[in-house]
């Protein structure tokens, strides 16, 4: 065997691997790269969609947090309203409530005061026939006087 001669016959036999590998096995290669190139491409565009999404949402998430707060501060604040309110109200019927039983007393001290003074005035009607009739040393009849008996209780 020759040197040259296996030196060719490993030069040809790695030329035919060569043109074998880049007509058969290269294009295969090749393809399975470019699709996972485009993969990767996508992956990387979704990865940037859901990103650019994610923003979005915080802003809406942070506008939707504002309106609810600043709802939840009105809603807040017409309670506070309906409850003075309310307060106001129950104050203003208490204070009628009382006026009116305050009235309706001093009516009923009124009515208590003349009675009192009606009896009063009787009873010096009745002390003063008594008197004047031991005055006098008569009996005074109280039914024959009695229009002389109510001016004198007037007068008292």
């Amino acid at each position: 065997m020759n040197f040259n001669a296996t030196l060719i016959g490993e030069m040809l036999s790695f030329a035919i691997l060569i043109w074998f590998c880049v007509h058969f096995i290269w294009p295969h290669l090749n393809k399975a790269i470019e699709e996972r190139q485009i993969k990767i491409a996508d992956g990387l565009s979704a990865a940037e969609r859901a990103h650019a999404e994610l923003k979005s949402a915080d802003v809406k998430v942070a506008a939707e947090i504002k309106l609810a707060r600043q709802q939840a501060t009105e809603i807040i604040d017409k309670a506070q309203r309906q409850g003075n309110q309310i307060i106001d109200k129950a104050r203003a019927e208490a204070i009628d409530e009382i006026n009116r039983l305050k009235a309706a007393a001093q009516d009923d001290i009124a009515n208590m005061a003349q009675r009192a003074r009606d009896q009063l005035r009787e009873q010096v009607g009745a002390l003063a026939v008594k008197g004047a009739s031991k005055i006098v040393q008569r009996e005074i009849d109280p039914a024959a006087h009695k229009v002389l008996l109510d001016q004198l209780a007037a007068e008292i």
